[in-house]
């Protein structure tokens, strides 16, 4: 008798997402299950995902790593990929999770991404907080957990690591320079938030040294001088990220 094929969960996280969501779930047709975690959505989020047999699941979320955990506990599913809604994945990259989850090998796959901005594909100089190459978002469940942080919640992995996978997961990442902007802002005062619950800000000094490490990792070592402007402007706003984080922590309010 054959075994039958080990179940995938999609599991997404949204908020307010209605114009960006349908294109998104449009491509998990090879799940076996979609589950979607709708925060503080006041939009049509969670119709259009009951329009595609979502699960939902509806609440409020301060803490990004709570939010995904909470995902990845209401699916069923013996394997888990996460997805964002600005997120599409390619048809090569459908294939490899299908084959991978099948092959039973490994606990965990590490995903390409395709990073995006406007209509510009930008492969270069992503990193220190600001964007990423690679992700890790195909794994058994059980073998990923979420820290307690509003963004950029720390990941503890567990199981068998696999190789990165062929195809890639696209990603909008914004929609211009003013959407790169808006975004150093609010990811620069959740990490000022997490910064003052932790109790330990940091100090100038050290922030301040790591502007100059940060901006020559990006621009230099990941090679964002290929991309020109927009490389280094991704390593620009990496390299600021901590010391606005930290100011923000130490001057602005509450």
């Amino acid at each position: 008798m054959t075994e039958p094929m080990p179940r995938i969960s999609v599991v997404l996280c949204a908020h307010n997402e209605e114009t960006r969501l349908a294109a998104c779930l449009e491509k998990v047709s090879f799940a076996d299950e979609i589950v979607v975690v709708c925060d503080k959505c006041t939009d049509r989020t969670e119709e259009i995902a009951k329009e595609f047999g979502a699960k939902t699941v509806v609440g409020s979320w301060d803490i990004e790593g709570h939010r995904r955990n909470k995902g990845i506990e209401e699916a069923t599913g013996e394997w888990i990929f996460e997805l964002d809604a600005d997120e599409h994945i390619n048809g090569a990259l459908a294939v490899s999770i299908r084959e991978a989850v099948n092959s039973g090998t490994y606990d965990r796959y590490l995903i390409p991404v395709d990073n995006y901005v406007a209509e510009r594909l930008v492969r270069y100089g992503w990193g220190a907080s600001f964007g990423t190459s690679a992700v890790w978002r195909l794994f058994r469940k059980g073998c990923k957990v979420w820290g307690p942080q509003r963004v950029h919640p720390a990941v503890k992995m567990t199981g068998r690591q696999g190789p990165k996978l062929e195809g890639a997961l696209v990603h909008f990442v914004d929609r211009n320079i003013s959407d790169m902007i808006r975004r150093l802002d609010s990811y620069s005062s959740a990490r000022a938030a997490d910064l003052r619950a932790s109790g330990n800000i940091g100090t100038f000094a050290h922030n301040f040294r790591r502007i100059f490490s940060r901006f020559w990792r990006c621009f230099v070592s990941r090679k964002g001088y290929k991309e020109g402007g927009m490389g280094f402007l991704i390593a620009l706003f990496a390299a600021l990220f901590p010391m606005l984080s930290y100011l923000k922590a130490r001057y602005d309010d509450e």
